[in-house]
């Protein structure tokens, strides 16, 4: 018998490119067992989802090549394997769930036929792999499920698709499911629920888990060991309590101390009058309440966080206050007058004061314009604000002040990091001189070490430019460390409202009491707590 179910040894990979070759996996090993789930953390360029997509041979070979290493599964060495004997074990044996499930449902067949496939591929007769998808989507929790195979992928929400993803993934009873940063942008609800099912399916099948991820509270959550990852490395390795109680390397404990949720909470205090308040605002698409007599206010130098679930009302409370969605009923009052009455040049000018950072950077910049253009963009339809010949020397001022270089404005976005396209974002933001900026699920899909930078980098900025802001989020720990003033929602209403510290401490509400209760903790024992609580109430 094989040591393990599955052992990566001295794996290497490299990525032959333009710019010369990158060392993107450098002899790393690690090993998962059955029964068992393993964490691979790390950051983004780490290596971590490299190392994985190895195992599904999932690698463009070129400009991708695998150096050195064996990846044995059951003793069996996959790199020496054949075409074919290699598909008899993806998905088969070994299948994978990866992060935007959206990319990869096939928008134009139902979940059941995309399902069913999985099945009818390897030897399922199509009636019988009907019967199975839907045991399979009544397993993963999706409502309705005899109706669900019927639908498309753009009919589920972002949490329901990756129920789908999982079903698909289960289809075949693999011995390994990796799991590829499974929970990154859900609902911290959605989250606790997706982590649970995967938890409670690998104890009933006995498979090996394997979960990439840069969440500490993801691995506090539902790893046994955990490995750490840092340009193509391993630095560290150990039971999660151990890494996260004594690290050794450096670069764990980065991790570590960024972790939001640690620092000293805010204590509030606003001003006499609000320089922004809406009042009774409804908005329907159909018979759906997106929003339902919502009264908000937000006073100078101050940041409100509006939390909630999906479909809680979040981003469409900013796209009604930024005029880009039309409210059906109610006020917005901004220095006297009500937005949604604004002649459109009465709203072009108002938009100078009230801007906007969105949550991908990636679709939110024009690939085709350079970072210069970008940001100067705002002072071709804004040409009051600056003379032409100061462009160039206020972009080079704004870069530096979001902690990028002057020289940064010759490049295109594609240039950048994740966590440099949304310091560009928020400089493009800055340049029109806003007194409020709305940010919406502005640092979710970052990295810990560069969402706590760019937390920073806000904070900075709102004290040496007295800025406000609405800050959207489903990530608590975050909120908790940058808000002052918290406005929770649910189903387009607004369920409490109340300073950072009463909302986080004693919150008045059950839905809020939920919401905390979801939240994960990087601390394993912490968590272990919070698992036993709410097992405890369910029962």
């Amino acid at each position: 018998m094989p040591d393990h179910l599955l052992d990566v040894r001295n794996l290497s990979v490299d990525f032959h490119t333009a710019r010369g070759t990158v060392h993107a996996v450098r002899d790393v090993s690690w090993h998962l067992d059955r029964g068992e789930v393993l964490a691979i953390l790390g950051e983004s360029g780490s290596g971590k989802s490299v190392s994985a997509s190895a195992v599904l041979d999932l690698i463009d070979c070129p400009p991708g090549e695998i150096t050195s290493g064996e990846i044995l599964f059951d003793g069996r060495n996959l790199l020496t394997m054949s075409a074919d004997a290699r598909r008899q074990i993806n998905g088969k044996r070994i299948a994978m769930i990866f992060q935007d499930p959206l990319s990869h449902l096939n928008p134009v067949y139902t979940v059941g036929w995309q399902i069913e496939e999985t099945m009818v591929v390897h030897g399922t007769a199509r009636d019988a792999a009907r019967r199975e998808t839907v045991e399979l989507l009544r397993k993963v929790g999706l409502p309705d499920p005899e109706g669900a195979v019927e639908k498309y992928p753009h009919q589920f929400s972002g949490g329901q698709r990756q129920r789908l993803m999982i079903a698909m993934a289960l289809a075949l009873k693999p011995d390994v499911l990796i799991a590829d940063e499974p929970t990154t942008a859900l609902d911290v609800t959605v989250q606790a629920q997706i982590l649970a099912l995967l938890q409670s399916l690998q104890k009933e099948t006995g498979m090996g888990l394997l979960i990439i991820t840069h969440d500490l509270g993801v691995v506090a959550e539902i790893a046994h060991r955990v490995v750490v990852m840092n340009e193509g490395e391993i630095v560290e390795r150990g039971s999660a309590r151990e890494v996260y109680h004594n690290p050794q390397h450096a670069y764990t404990k980065k991790l570590i101390s960024a972790a939001p949720g640690q620092g000293a909470m805010s204590e509030g205090g606003q001003g006499p009058e609000p320089m922004l308040s809406m009042r009774g605002v409804t908005k329907t698409y159909g018979a759906f309440h997106a929003i339902d007599d919502l009264d908000l206010d937000l006073y100078p130098n101050e940041t409100l966080a509006i939390v909630g679930e999906s479909g809680s009302g979040k981003s469409t409370t900013a796209k009604l206050l930024l005029r880009l969605e039309e409210a059906d009923a109610g006020e917005a009052h901004y220095e006297g007058r009500d937005i949604f009455k604004l002649s459109p040049k009465e709203l072009y000018e108002m938009r100078r004061d009230i801007q906007m950072v969105f949550q991908d950077p990636t679709q939110s910049l024009n690939p085709r314009m350079s970072v210069y253009k970008i940001i100067s963009e705002a002072w071709v339809i804004h040409p009051e604000i600056l003379p032409k010949p100061r462009w160039r020397e206020r972009v080079a001022e704004l870069l530096e002040q979001v902690g990028l270089e002057a020289e940064h404005m010759y490049r295109h976005p594609h240039q950048f990091s994740g966590g440099q396209r949304q310091r560009i974002a928020i400089a493009r933001a800055l340049a029109l001189e806003p007194r409020i900026i709305v940010c919406d699920e502005a640092v979710s899909a970052l990295d810990v070490s560069i969402q706590a930078q760019v937390i920073d980098l806000l904070h900075r900025l709102k004290d040496e430019l007295n800025l406000s802001y609405i800050f959207i989020a489903h990530d608590l720990p975050v909120v908790r460390d940058f808000a002052d003033r918290v406005l929770v929602m649910q189903k387009g209403k607004v369920v409490e409202v109340g300073p950072v510290r009463q909302i986080f401490e004693s919150p008045r509400e059950d839905y809020t009491r939920n919401l905390l209760a979801a939240s994960l903790d990087p601390d394993p024992d912490v968590q272990a707590e919070r698992r036993a609580a709410r097992l405890e109430a369910a029962q």
